[in-house]
């Protein structure tokens, strides 16, 4: 079939509407498809987050299931190969999984390039021995097993900080609400950040809101929220959600790389984190893992770059806070309890 100008159908000519450049960020594909007379609507303004860091920028990155020094220097220098920009590297093992030196190794290399190195801490359920986080119920999770487990997370908290680390993974409330009163109280440095887990992500409004009051700084919430759910929590808390681009297999496996722009745009402060699916789990860490875990360290740095690549494609990567930056901003607590 030919069209009014004689050529066929499949052959009109699109390169006036699709040349056509917008003005700031783009949806993809979205000039290709307004010619085609299927455009999305537009980005409603009331959807978008009115917080920020208190750096003015509105996202921040993370690589994550960095466990250990030589896994470190791996990330390190495969950043700086790939032009990734860098504010926050974690670990998943656990302060307990680490000597003094090896802290202080990823403490020294983490300081000297301006990047906040968080530490997970102590005992979590899935490790020790009660029998129904083996269940299909999953029971507590991760969470901190009776008073000796928290005490386990204290020692972790305690130690590692000692040791110039200033941000520590917390996986129970309890324990998060206890490190936070320790650092209001002048028991942990007072600059000390506290960021929640994945493992147990608020998934409403409310339920991320009571992090907050607990102490969080930054909070995980699960990948399988909703654009939506975004919104609904940024109309509660301005406290930075963390949030994985692409989740590793045991959060879902989510791959969410092409809505990077609209996550930032809903969920304001953010971290964008650079997961790894179809990886094995390399927790609790050790030198039997070592080839896998230095791969998928390198490998995460790079699906980092491919989301920067994105961002800027689509004229979505301002924003970015400076490198350096680590704190949350002013954030609204529970009063703590009297003292005995």
């Amino acid at each position: 079939m030919r069209g009014p100008s004689g050529c066929r159908a499949s052959e009109q000519p699109l390169r006036s509407t699709v040349t056509t450049a917008p003005s700031g960020p783009r949806q993809p594909g979205a000039a290709a498809l307004a010619a085609l007379g299927v455009a999305a609507p537009g980005p409603e303004p009331a959807d978008a987050s009115p917080h920020a860091f208190p750096d003015g920028g509105t996202w921040r990155t993370e690589i994550p299931s960095c466990e250990g020094p030589e896994a470190l220097a791996t990330v390190l220098k495969e950043a700086a190969s790939l032009d990734v920009p860098v504010h926050r590297i974690s670990q998943g093992s656990g302060v307990w999984m680490l000597t003094d030196a090896e802290i202080s190794e990823m403490v020294d290399a983490c300081a000297q390039r301006d990047i906040e190195l968080c530490l997970f801490t102590g005992p979590r359920g899935t490790w020790d021995i009660g029998a129904a986080t083996r269940s299909d119920s999953r029971g507590g999770g991760l969470r901190a097993r009776g008073h000796d487990a928290v005490a386990g997370c204290v020692e972790d908290a305690l130690r590692a900080t000692e040791l110039g680390v200033r941000c520590l993974l917390v996986a129970d409330e309890g324990v998060l609400w206890t490190l936070h009163q320790m650092r209001e109280r002048g028991l942990l440095p007072a600059d000390t950040t506290l960021k929640v887990s994945a493992l147990i992500g608020p998934v409403n409004p409310t339920a991320f809101s009571v992090h907050e009051g607990l102490g969080a700084d930054s909070i995980n919430i699960p990948s399988d929220l909703t654009l939506q759910h975004l919104t609904e929590i940024r109309r509660v808390s301005r406290a930075p959600m963390d949030f994985y681009l692409e989740a590793p297999d045991d959060l879902g496996g989510y791959v969410r790389m092409y809505e990077a722009a609209e996550l930032i745009r809903r969920g304001a402060p953010i971290y964008l984190k650079f997961g790894l699916s179809k990886a094995p789990g390399i927790y609790p860490y050790g030198a039997h893992l070592r080839d896998v875990t230095l791969d998928t360290a390198r490998e995460r740095v790079r699906r980092g770059r491919l989301a920067l690549d994105l961002l800027a494609r689509l004229g979505a990567d301002g924003g970015m806070s400076p490198l350096g930056s680590r704190l949350p901003g002013e954030l609204r607590r529970f009063p703590l309890p009297e003292r005995n």
